[in-house]
């Protein structure tokens, strides 16, 4: 596995950097070498995630919210959840990079 990958565990927030689906963000949810299993809640949804390459991907924060912790622990979570959760992130990183 890439080093620069090792770091990445479930309920970060990645950007797919290839394929149809490039430019959108996923939660992490499971870890199968060499695939990370992602969903959104909208199209990939907890029940059947996409399987992505580490390599098609890329680490865009730790995130720290409720449904992060939720997954962190293993307790079920919606996939509407899932999708509050990224609209609002992908607000906030939207406003820090046009306001800066």
């Amino acid at each position: 596995m890439d080093p620069d990958l090792s770091d990445l565990t479930i309920a970060d927030v990645v950007l797919s950097t290839a394929g149809r689906d490039a430019g959108n963000c996923y939660y992490v949810i499971g870890i199968e070498e060499p695939f990370l299993l992602l969903a959104n809640g909208k199209d990939r949804t907890i029940e059947k995630p996409k399987k992505k390459k580490f390599k098609h991907t890329k680490k865009v924060l730790r995130s720290e919210t409720r449904v992060a912790a939720k997954l962190r622990n293993g307790d079920k979570v919606l996939n509407s959840e899932l999708r509050r959760d990224l609209a609002y992130l992908s607000r906030e990183m939207q406003s820090n990079n046009l306001g800066g």
